[in-house]
């Protein structure tokens, strides 16, 4: 007969299961260690650091229960506020004592981005979900091509740190736009590995500032900078520069993954008001077709449940029963029946039966 050993962590988890609901001990256990948990990764801020004008990294120390990330993914990071908590995702760089390097810029109205940039102290902790999403260190040989624009560095930040521990095994090109100098974060980090591996380089670019300010995503001549049909692009940015990534880039070089944490403008032809039937309950309402499906439907007083915001972790999905949905990132149409829909980057373009 084969025998199962328990590492006595494991054993005492699953003994105190047995006799208290993990939510009971979470309750008594935080009361003398604020990262004691059952089951329940947590993090706890131990360091503030600037990294630009208007961002901050976050340095946070988790639980034992964080089975820790590949660089790229994302994770969700629950923050108590006025006695809510708030879910918001971030794309954090691992850092070799098994901490997280989570950096955030502070978006106008943003309550969490606020909180986070601005007031929240070394001692603070917070909810920790384990790690998603599929952005990484490519297996195949391809040279890469970063495109990375405001926040969107930070994942590109993680898999550049994660190449140079690995010697940088393929020729990088990364452009870096902002639109002043003050906004760009990890910049002498950036220079210093490119100044280490010679196969790396760095091209910063801004758009408001200087004599002749950059050209945008859409306008520069990538195809004199790269051989484009020999690389792997990586794009991360806001949903407009990621599109316009998307329609220039797509077919054209070996490999194009993207990843968006905003979505693009509206398209004209996508304006008005449609209804939606939430299966479940019977409830009829009426949303935006060029909003998001989560931002209609939390604008009616609902709370569906979702994490990410991103179209990453697909913790919002949902069977669309009928109708025709647009997915908000690529601006593609679905109307295929049962098909799953995920209310972060979907809005409706007819009337939907969602199954809610």
């Amino acid at each position: 007969m084969n025998a199962v050993s328990l590492s006595k962590p494991a054993l005492s988890a699953r003994l105190a299961r047995r006799v208290v609901s993990p939510a009971l001990f979470d309750f008594w256990a935080t009361r003398l260690n604020p990262l004691w948990t059952l089951e329940q990764p947590l993090a706890r801020l131990v360091e503030r650091q600037p990294a630009s004008r208007d961002a901050v990294t976050l340095i946070l120390a988790p639980n034992r229960h964080w089975r820790g990330m590949q660089a790229g993914q994302h994770v969700n990071l629950g923050v108590e506020i006025a006695g809510r908590r708030l879910i918001r995702s971030y794309s954090p760089t691992p850092l070799d004592d098994g901490r997280l390097a989570i950096t955030v810029k502070a978006i106008e109205g943003g309550l969490v981005s606020g909180h986070l940039a601005r007031q929240a102290q070394p001692g603070e902790v917070f909810a920790l979900d384990q790690a998603f999403g599929e952005m990484g260190v490519p297996k195949a040989g391809n040279d890469l091509l970063l495109l990375a624009a405001g926040s969107g560095i930070t994942p590109l930040r993680a898999l550049l740190r994660a190449l140079a521990a690995q010697g940088m095994p393929v020729a990088v090109d990364l452009l870096y736009w902002a639109r002043r100098r003050d906004e760009l974060c990890f910049v002498e980090e950036l220079q210093a590995l490119a100044a280490m591996h010679p196969r790396l380089r760095v091209r910063l670019l801004l758009t408001r500032e200087g004599d002749v300010p950059a050209p945008r995503i859409g306008e520069l001549p990538l195809d004199q900078i790269v051989d484009l049909s020999q690389r792997h692009v990586l794009a991360c940015g806001p949903g407009g520069f990621v599109h316009s990534a998307r329609t220039r880039l797509e077919g054209r070089v070996a490999q194009f993954q993207a990843e968006a944490f905003s979505v693009p403008a509206l398209a004209d032809d996508e304006e008005g008001m449609v209804e939606v039937e939430l299966a479940r309950s019977g409830r009829r309402v009426q949303l935006a077709r060029g909003q998001s499906l989560l931002q209609g439907l939390e604008a009616q007083g609902l709370r569906p449940k979702h994490g990410c915001r991103m179209g990453i972790c697909n913790s919002c999905a949902c069977a669309r029963q009928s109708g025709t949905t647009r997915h908000l990132l690529t601006g593609e149409h679905s109307s295929e029946p049962s098909a799953q829909v995920r209310l972060c980057i979907s809005a409706p373009s007819t009337d939907l039966i969602l199954d809610l």
